[in-house]
C-alpha cells in the first residue's frame, strides 16, 4: 500500500510544522502457543511507537527504526493499517494536534535478544470476550450482555434505546444474530461509549460503575490494537498471510490451530484441509514430526509461488457455527 504523508489542509495554519504531530505505531502480532500475541512495551500497556522524524527516509522505515529500538524485533511483512487523527488527539504542547499512521506486522517470535521493556502478550488479555474457540466465553452472557443492556435502557428517548439495542445484537451475536468474529473495533467502542471499559473513565476521578475484564492500554492503543486485529481476522480469509506467522515446516493440524487462535473460533477440520489442498497453498516436505504425541504427522511448507501465481489466494475459513 502507498503510504501518505499528513498534510496540513489549513493556509492558515502551514508553515507552523510544530502544531502537528506525527506518531507511527506498530501492532505488531505473532502466535505463540496457538496464542495471538501482541508485541508490547512499558508494562504491556504500550505498542511500540515514535514519532516520524526528518532524518527517516519514509514513514515504514521510520516505524521499523522505532520498533527496533524499542524492543530489538526486526519487523518483516508490514502493511499500513488506519490513520488516527480525531479532534481530540491533542499531544503535549498547546494547540498541538496528533495524527497516529499505524501498521500491522506479521512475525515470528524467534526468542532471540530482545529489549528488557519488550512483552508478547496475548491479545485475548486485552479483548477477553473475543475467544469463542470453546464456545461463547461466560463473561459475555453473565457481565457484558447485562451490562449493555442497562446502558440501552438508560436512553432517554426510546428511539435511541432501540438503535443502542440493535447496534449490541448486531456487534455481540446476541438473539438471532450470529458471532461476526471481524467485528473486533465496533465491539470495543460500543463498550467505551458504554463507559465499561477503563479507558471511557480516565480523567473522571475514580472509577464509576462496573468495568468489563480485560488489560486496558495507554492512550487510545487498545483501539488502535482492536483494528489491527480485526483487518487480520478479515485478511485471513482472502490473502494466505497466515503463513507469515508459521515456522519454515508445520503439519495441517498446526496450521489449523493457528487460524482458530487468530480468528477466536474454531474451523472444520475436512473442509479446512479439503480447502488447503485445493487452492495449492502448501506442498509436502517429504518428513514428518512425532511432536503432535500420536502418529507421526507429514511436514509441510508453504509455496512461495503461490503469492506470484495467485496473488487472490488466501484460506477461507470454514468457520464452524455454534
Amino acid at each position: 500500500m502507498q503510504e501518505k504523508a499528513a498534510r496540513n489542509s489549513n493556509p492558515t495554519e502551514a508553515g507552523r510544522a510544530h502544531d502537528v504531530h506525527v506518531d507511527l505505531i506498530a501492532v505488531v502480532v505473532a502466535v505463540n502457543g496457538y496464542e495471538p500475541c501482541a508485541l508490547t512495551i512499558g508494562e504491556a500497556d504500550t505498542l511500540p511507537s515514535g514519532p516520524f522524524e526528518l532524518g527517516h527516509r519514509s514513514l515504514q522505515s521510520g516505524l521499523r527504526t522505532w520498533v527496533e529500538h524499542q524492543t530489538r524485533h526486526p519487523l518483516g511483512y508490514i502493511e499500513q493499517l488506519y490513520t488516527f487523527a480525531d479532534r481530540d488527539r491533542i499531544g503535549d504542547e498547546p494547540q498541538q494536534r496528533v495524527i497516529s499512521i499505524s501498521y500491522l506486522a506479521l512475525t515470528r517470535d524467534e526468542q532471540g535478544p530482545g529489549s528488557s521493556s519488550r512483552r508478547w502478550r496475548s491479545w485475548y488479555d486485552y479483548f477477553p470476550w473475543e475467544d469463542h474457540r470453546a464456545g461463547a466465553p461466560p463473561l459475555v452472557t453473565d457481565l457484558l450482555e447485562p451490562a449493555l443492556h442497562r446502558w440501552a435502557a438508560s436512553a432517554k428517548l426510546e428511539g435511541v434505546s432501540a438503535e443502542r439495542r440493535q447496534r449490541i445484537a448486531v456487534a455481540f451475536g446476541f438473539g438471532d444474530r450470529p458471532w461476526n468474529e471481524e467485528l473486533v473495533l465496533q465491539r470495543y467502542e460500543l463498550l467505551y461509549e458504554a463507559g465499561l471499559v477503563e479507558e471511557a473513565q480516565r480523567g473522571q476521578g475514580p472509577a464509576s460503575g462496573q468495568l468489563m475484564p480485560g488489560r486496558a492500554m495507554a492512550l487510545d492503543h487498545r483501539r488502535i490494537l482492536a483494528t489491527g486485529i480485526a483487518r487480520l481476522r478479515s485478511k485471513i480469509k482472502y490473502r494466505p498471510v497466515v503463513f507469515e506467522l508459521m515456522p519454515p515446516t508445520f503439519t495441517l493440524l498446526q496450521l489449523q490451530r493457528t487460524v482458530e487462535a487468530l480468528a477466536g473460533r474454531l474451523v472444520h477440520k475436512q473442509n479446512f484441509r479439503r480447502l488447503i489442498e485445493q487452492q495449492e497453498l502448501v506442498e509436502e516436505t517429504g518428513e514428518t514430526t512425532s511432536d503432535t504425541g500420536g502418529r507421526p504427522a507429514k511436514l509441510f511448507r508453504f509455496r512461495h509461488a503461490v503469492q506470484a501465481e495467485r496473488a487472490a489466494a488466501g484460506t477461507k475459513l470454514p468457520l464452524t457455527r455454534s
